[in-house]
């Protein structure tokens, strides 16, 4: 059955969530569904932001309605809607299925009328933040459609708390081409790793108290972040700190195999994309107890796990990979690459199909002509 595929989104970037949009949207059209993409428009800078960027010498700040994101050079439609107004019906097309990538998508799929697909709410994280209108979030995901997710803890959550029976896990993967590495040895100057990324949930915080406190026990430390953003001067990065600042994609893989440890501290997580990159580039993980490392680190096995906003507990499983021997870091080393060795996009995106497939046959309100396609 060959479908007609709309995926709604918001403004575009380059978040891990609208990467894993990009490689099924892209996986499926070379499938030969028909695909389209659409998504919000960039609001304008304001004028305090403006004069912002002026004050922190990075220059008057382009406005770009479409950002660059991961969906650039897809070779797939992709339809822009102003932020200034409403989505209306006639901005998407006929289609046999909706996925809706965000809570205010799935808000948008709730206002069109069904020949815009059977809605799919493909839920990459429980979006229920401070920071959002919470009963609207909680809202969308008691809507009677099909959830696909990326981790158990979210099934679990899409059922005990929203009643959700039709839910479909469907794991984030690694690309193994573009993330992988030689068998390792340990360095002499042992390096960690960790994610510069402002937003509060990140932990950025707690990742550098804990670095501070290994710093300390072992001077000779070194640390290696990298992100997509540069600082804004809301934080004060260490001198110790080696930072790089939105890395070309081909060279992320050199990164995570200069580290030891990978350490992310984050206060929430959907999956946690990094933490599985890191494993391909047979990198052990340092993690906080979220997302998909809550499922696949095992203490002194491949990494170590530690509670959501534990300092003492993060720089204690550091200083335990800094003072580890070569070989039982060689062996923690190939652990974490078993760990996510038969991972692979190819087959996540065969069950994300597949999940669509009995979204559509589940309603029996597939378009005349997927029945058409399909039955000839």
């Amino acid at each position: 059955m060959k479908l007609k595929i709309t995926f709604l989104l918001p403004v575009l970037g380059w978040s891990g969530g609208i990467r894993v949009v990009a490689i099924y949207a892209h996986w499926l059209a070379e499938q030969g569904h028909t695909v389209v993409l659409v998504s919000r428009s960039a609001a304008a800078p304001t004028l305090v932001r403006k004069v912002k960027s002026v004050l922190r010498g990075r220059g008057w700040p382009k406005h770009q309605p479409v950002p660059e994101s991961y969906m650039d050079n897809l070779n797939i439609e992709h339809r822009v809607v102003s932020m200034e107004r409403r989505l209306q019906p006639e901005d998407v097309p006929l289609a046999d299925v909706l996925v809706c990538t965000w809570w205010e998508t799935a808000e948008w799929a709730r206002s069109l009328p069904p020949d815009r697909g059977v809605p799919v709410h493909f839920v990459q994280g429980h979006e229920v933040y401070d920071y959002l209108p919470r009963e609207r979030c909680e809202a969308v995901y008691r809507l009677p459609w099909r959830k696909i997710v990326i981790a158990r803890w979210l099934a679990d959550v899409m059922l005990q708390k929203y009643g959700a029976t039709q839910v479909d896990l469907v794991p984030n993967a690694v690309d193994h081409e573009m993330f992988h590495a030689p068998v390792r040895v340990k360095n002499s100057l042992v390096t960690i790793g960790t994610l510069y990324h402002e937003a509060p949930i990140k932990g950025l915080d707690v990742a550098l108290r804990a670095l501070g406190k290994v710093k300390q026990r072992h001077p000779e430390l070194e640390v290696l972040a990298f992100g997509s953003s540069p600082p804004t001067g809301s934080m004060a990065i260490p001198d110790w700190m080696e930072l790089c600042i939105a890395p070309p994609q081909d060279t992320l893989r050199l990164l995570y195999a200069r580290c030891d440890a990978w350490l992310t501290t984050s206060h929430t997580e959907g999956f946690n994309l990094m933490a599985m990159e890191a494993m391909a580039c047979r990198t052990p993980v340092i993690s906080t107890r979220t997302g998909w490392p809550a499922e696949a680190v095992f203490d002194g096995v491949n990494g170590f796990l530690c509670d959501v906003g534990d300092v003492d507990a993060a720089a204690q499983a550091a200083c335990r990979i800094v003072e580890m021997d070569a070989v039982q870091w060689a062996q923690m080393s190939s652990n974490a690459f078993a760990t996510v060795e038969h991972a692979s996009w190819g087959a996540s995106s065969r069950l994300f199909e597949a999940a669509l497939i009995r979204a559509v046959s589940d309603t029996g309100l597939a378009s005349m002509n997927t029945m058409n396609m399909a039955g000839g």
